[in-house]
């Protein structure tokens, strides 16, 4: 595993910032370079459940390990979603199970720097590398014109 790590100086407040990153709508506009139909569900609780979802049901489950609204959330990873059944314990589930996706909002001013941590294998390092980028400039761009 390794960790990769994004940010991005935003022109808004880190309020609008984490309702561009979390809210329904905007969500699934910030994470189509990851999935075009990307989705997610949570119950936003310490120990509950989350799901990253695409339209046809296929994803991640995670659960969030650290919470402060507008600051910080980390999602601790736990398995698949294949046709709807939970994989928790196959070998390649195993391989990743427990690895952590962290969000940072630090405001200063009238700017907020968005960044995230992302634990992953070497195998999907281009992938998030472009995605994050792209992502993170939806975001920029939602956040900045909503200002």
């Amino acid at each position: 595993m390794m960790t990769l790590s994004y940010d991005i100086v935003i022109q808004a407040n880190a309020q609008t910032v984490w309702n561009i990153l979390w809210d329904t709508h905007t969500y699934s506009k910030w994470t189509q370079p990851f999935s075009e139909t990307s989705q997610m569900q949570s119950d936003w609780k310490i120990g509950g459940e989350t799901l990253f979802q695409d339209a046809s049901g296929n994803g991640m489950v995670a659960t969030i390990v650290e919470l402060e609204q507008f600051k910080k959330v980390v999602f601790k990873h736990l398995g698949v979603l294949k046709n709807g059944v939970l994989d928790s314990t196959s070998e390649d589930v195993q391989s990743w199970s427990g690895s952590l996706e962290k969000y940072f909002l630090n405001e200063q001013g009238a700017t907020t720097t968005l960044s995230a941590e992302i634990e992953t294998s070497e195998e999907y390092k281009d992938m998030m590398d472009r995605a994050f980028q792209q992502g993170f400039a939806i975001v920029k761009s939602l956040a900045e014109q909503n200002h």
